[in-house]
């Protein structure tokens, strides 16, 4: 395998330099003179001709002045008519190669500048990305000028028509893909490439394409109008894997764009009512996805071999509009050409939601949910990171039952506690329920102890009872994080009739969550760039969050519930 591949990186060279001399071939002869006596034209990336000034190379690494004469009428004329003719978006190529060549006009329309760009097919290009590519989701390349992303989109329609035998078709709008000319260049494997006359009908070809020749996969290259941005959605919806680029370096960049957002699924404003506001802990006017994304997976190209991957695009996109920080995978390949992964650095939202009212400083923000009410907690939270935050991470969030709120609420002002009581069970942190409630067994009882909610019970729902909860119960719960991660809870004054407190504090699950915390740590302490603990509830989650900031190790909660769980990693 090895030697097979060493012949194909030869014999790509070899047609590399053919090509490259296909270019100097229709360039001024002075400047053509000028670049064949360079030794590294496996770094060419264009050449620039511009009426009056001197003609320049552009390299990877810099940018040289070919000759001392300036660049005549005479020497863009014959450029012009040594290669193909130019389009309606002034591109032209040379037959059976990837080279593009763009044209300046001024108002008469009489070319008066040429940007000659090298075309390679660079072979195993895709190799960082294969598994997304053999997976059958919808890819899009964001990038910069210039940073490969036809080179990339090149190569996977390649690798999928021959290796993965798929029926692969090619959106061509400007002939850069498959190169100029009727024949396709050999870079794109088995696949079919349909041209498009004119810019303006790509969004047409690529329905025309679906419709006519029974694709599996459909690779269109700068994706820039809502047209086209409607035709991606109507061939995703019709089960065609859809390759593509766009114009934008991030994906935050996309999510506001207003003529491309639809690719991740649109952006909208909502407005909220009072009672989905306060649940949300947010203003009453948000911004929120409208609908399912084109696309399952954005893929930054950061520089040639290095790259980062936002999979899941709908989780991705909730969760930055929500205002959570979101972290891309980022990958590159590694000097043994294997594919090295590592998560990158949070990316701080700028889409930061306004609390919903002042007159509620208790309320706290739960995870997110969908304006029909369904959970939608997001796929990564921050990890405490200050004191502040870590007041707020600690705040208890108690369910009722039996239990008066106006009196919890007047014990926790007198004490001077912050709880925050909340109306719904699959929120709550713990239940805070009377003797009576307890003994008749309610169906709400049994779901808060078979789900591993912490009952606690009160003999009476008197003051004195509330002040000793809030002085033992709620003030150790606040402590968890200053050496008292578990343990037992203190009695409440139970007299044998049931249990005082019930669920997870100082059982065998909880130290063993714990235990596994402290082993992730110290792995992570000892060099490992990224541990997954096991998913674990909210309350678990927090204490495993606090044993992290005590090791010195960030964190952070990722997935959906019941499958949350906390990640450490090295900073």
């Amino acid at each position: 395998m090895a030697a097979v591949q060493k012949e194909l990186r030869e014999a790509g060279r070899e047609r590399e330099q053919e090509e490259i001399e296909l270019v100097l071939n229709v360039l001024p002869g002075s400047v053509a003179e000028v670049l064949r006596a360079r030794d590294d034209l496996d770094q060419l990336l264009e050449i620039v001709l511009d009426l009056g000034r001197l003609p320049e190379a552009r390299f990877v690494s810099e940018e040289v002045e070919l000759n001392e004469c300036p660049v005549t009428a005479g020497d863009l004329q014959n450029v012009i008519e040594r290669i193909g003719e130019f389009g309606d978006d002034n591109r032209a190529g040379i037959e059976r190669t990837l080279h593009r060549i763009s044209a300046i006009r001024n108002r008469k329309g009489q070319v008066i500048g040429i940007t000659c760009r090298v075309g390679r097919a660079v072979f195993g290009t895709i190799k960082i990305i294969e598994d997304l590519a053999f997976s059958g989701k919808n890819i899009l390349l964001l990038g910069r000028p210039g940073v490969g992303k036809t080179t990339m989109l090149r190569e996977m329609a390649r690798v999928l028509s021959q290796e993965a035998r798929k029926r692969v078709v090619i959106v061509d709008t400007s002939n850069e893909i498959a190169g100029d000319g009727d024949v396709p260049h050999p870079a794109i494997g088995r696949s079919r490439r349909m041209q498009v006359q004119t810019p303006s009908q790509q969004h047409s070809v690529m329905i025309e394409a679906v419709e006519n020749h029974m694709p599996e996969t459909i690779i269109i290259d700068e994706m820039g109008t809502e047209q086209e941005t409607a035709a991606a959605r109507t061939i995703a919806e019709r089960g065609v894997q859809l390759i593509a680029t766009a114009h934008g370096n991030t994906l935050d960049n996309l999510i506001m764009n207003p003529t491309l957002s639809d690719l991740v699924g649109g952006i909208q404003t909502v407005t909220l009512g009072d009672q989905e506001a306060r649940y949300r802990g947010t203003q009453k006017t948000v911004l929120e996805r409208k609908a399912p994304p084109t696309f399952d997976v954005v893929v930054e190209i950061q520089g040639w071999d290095r790259l980062a991957v936002h999979d899941n695009v709908d989780q991705v996109v909730d969760q930055w509009l929500r205002g959570y920080p979101i972290a891309p995978e980022v990958r590159w390949l590694g000097e043994d050409g294997e594919v090295k992964r590592s998560q990158e650095q949070v990316r701080h939202s700028e889409a930061k939601p306004g609390s919903w009212q002042p007159e509620s400083p208790r309320q706290t923000r739960p995870e997110s949910r969908t304006a029909q009410g369904q959970t939608a907690g997001p796929a990564l939270a921050p990890e405490p990171a200050s004191p502040a935050s870590i007041g707020k991470e600690s705040e208890v969030r108690v369910f009722l039952f039996g239990v008066g709120r106006d009196k919890l609420e007047a014990a926790a002002a007198e004490s001077g506690t912050v709880v925050h009581i909340v109306n719904e069970l699959r929120r709550a942190d713990l239940v805070l329920t009377t003797k009576t409630h307890y003994r008749r067994g309610s169906q709400l009882v049994r779901i808060a102890e078979s789900s591993g909610t912490p009952v606690c019970v009160l003999r009476k729902n008197t003051m004195p009872q509330l002040h000793e909860f809030l002085d033992t119960v709620i003030k150790d719960w606040h402590g968890g994080g200053n050496g008292r991660s578990h343990g037992s809870m203190p009695d409440l004054g139970n007299d044998g009739d049931g249990p005082p407190f019930t669920g997870e504090n100082g059982s065998p699950t909880m130290e063993k969550a714990m235990d596994e915390a402290e082993e992730a740590a110290n792995r992570v302490l000892a060099g490992d760039q990224t541990v997954h603990l096991a998913p674990q509830r909210s309350y678990i989650r927090r204490l495993q969050h606090l044993l992290g900031q005590r090791y010195n190790v960030a964190s952070v909660s990722q997935g959906r519930e019941p499958e949350r769980a906390v990640m450490f990693y090295r900073v």
